[in-house]
């Protein structure tokens, strides 16, 4: 937690949230790929002893981590931005989706909101999609309040329902109080 949310939990930051419930519903493994909105998230989840955090070298390969750690009994996650997850399709058509694999994402979403990256934006317009093609549960989390619930019902539901999941970091969160 931060210094001010030990004194206020009103003023827990979003990364602090999602480290809380991440521990709160037994999620230990965090795969990643570097991202600069996730950047203090995953500088967090290094620091905890409670957490094995890996960094493959794509985000197909953190799909076979999370898949393979939670056939072995465990639950992890897979952390991306927008396009990072253009790279997964496939893993998800052909893998979590048929074998029924509650695969958890947390991806940053990037091309929206006057991003000026094309590619990002190009992406961006087919997350949802794709998303609602492969029939998985997706939702953004836009405010600081929402974060909790929709973070901890995501993962309960993915598990429960042995699908995977989606939980999109909106601009309107992570980039709050940040000068770009």
């Amino acid at each position: 937690m931060s210094v001010a949310s030990e004194t206020n939990p009103a003023l827990e930051a979003w990364e602090d949230v999602v480290v809380r419930v991440f521990k709160e519903n037994q999620v230990k493994l965090i795969t990643y790929v570097p991202d600069k909105v996730l950047a203090l998230l995953i500088k967090r989840l290094h620091a905890d002893s409670y957490f094995t955090v890996l960094c493959p070298a794509r985000e197909e390969e953190a799909v076979g981590i999370v898949t393979g750690v939670y056939m072995g009994g465990q639950r992890g996650i897979v952390l991306m931005q927008t396009s990072g997850f253009a790279t997964i399709t496939n893993a998800l058509a052909s893998l979590a989706v048929p074998y029924q694999i509650p695969l958890l994402m947390m991806i940053s979403e990037r091309g929206t909101l006057g991003d000026f990256q094309q590619a990002q934006a190009i992406v961006c317009r087919t997350m949802r999609p794709v998303l609602e093609t492969l029939g998985i549960e997706h939702h953004a989390i836009t405010r600081l309040d929402d974060v909790e619930f929709i973070v901890d019902r995501m993962i309960k539901q993915a598990f429960a329902t042995q699908a995977p999941a989606a939980m999109i970091l909106s601009p309107l969160l992570t980039n709050k109080g940040k000068n770009k």
